[in-house]
């Protein structure tokens, strides 16, 4: 069974600030039966002088894909690196962790950054990290298309990606007259967002176009999802299990519970955010 295209939907081109020369709103919060097992994507682009100093999180997870220039990492934990073109950073926040994205050796920084929710049990564990290196990313070429497998398992290839929940995530690019057909595996819900190029999606070949959010038809089966590319085409797909909880956000946490919310805040201002619960 091929599943069809059930929305497209434009990303929302949000001002320059301190942090960012241009920001587009992927998916927007507040939509979590929608989107879950996702709350929120953005796409940053970052000079020199802007950045993310220190900030915390707990609750869910951070995927950071660098598609241009360089990012630097620490946390709360001593885990530090440079992210550059085509590295993922995937950091589980958990019970809680602080830290900062900054630009590195100058340019203009452009990266996706996708917030993948917990389990109600996951959110009190202990935070990780995993660093995942361009050359260390399954990769296969075939009939002008490029396939990354950052997550999960797809065209033969298997990442070593840990998940806390079950997720497929890909960065496809392709040639103009190529086509590829991606399997979806029973329950996922999933999404593609459109970074450059047009093409046409799914079993109603629904056409969609730079800038634009597709969110795929739910199916409880394994299913496919074809692609036929028009213009030369870059993808970032992703789809996952569905946690089905309780979602409560504010800012940087994400829990389940007005109550859980609270207790961030305040063991944030105490110095022990990073606890496991």
């Amino acid at each position: 069974m091929e599943r069809h295209v059930r929305s497209v939907n434009p990303v929302l081109r949000l001002p320059a600030n301190s942090q960012t020369v241009a920001k587009n709103l992927i998916l927007e919060p507040g939509q979590w039966e929608e989107f879950d097992p996702f709350l929120l994507m953005l796409e940053d682009w970052v000079a020199p002088h802007g950045g993310f100093p220190n900030h915390p999180h707990r609750g869910f997870e951070t995927v950071t894909l660098m598609l241009e220039g360089q990012l630097e990492h620490r946390d709360s934990r001593g885990n530090q690196g440079v992210l550059g073109p085509g590295d993922v950073q995937w950091m589980t926040a958990a019970s809680g962790i602080i830290h900062s994205e900054m630009p590195h050796g100058g340019g203009t920084s452009h990266l996706l950054q996708l917030w993948l929710n917990l389990s109600p049990e996951d959110k009190r564990g202990r935070p990780g990290y995993q660093d995942l290196r361009a050359d260390s990313i399954p990769t296969r070429t075939e009939n002008g298309v490029v396939t990354r497998v950052i997550s999960g398992e797809q065209a033969g290839l298997r990442a070593s990606t840990r998940n806390h929940v079950p997720v497929l995530m890909l960065e496809i690019r392709a040639e103009a007259g190529a086509s590829t057909r991606l399997d979806v595996p029973a329950r996922y819900n999933g999404f593609v967002y459109v970074l450059s190029g047009k093409g046409r999606f799914g079993a109603k070949q629904t056409k969609a176009e730079k800038g634009q959010v597709l969110w795929l038809s739910r199916d409880d089966e394994a299913s496919t999802f074809t692609v036929h590319v028009d213009e030369p085409l870059h993808l970032f797909f992703a789809a996952g299990v569905p946690i089905g909880a309780p979602v409560v956000a504010h800012g940087p946490f994400v829990m389940n519970t007005r109550e859980e919310i609270v207790q961030a805040f305040d063991d944030y201002r105490r110095g022990r955010l990073d606890r496991v619960l």
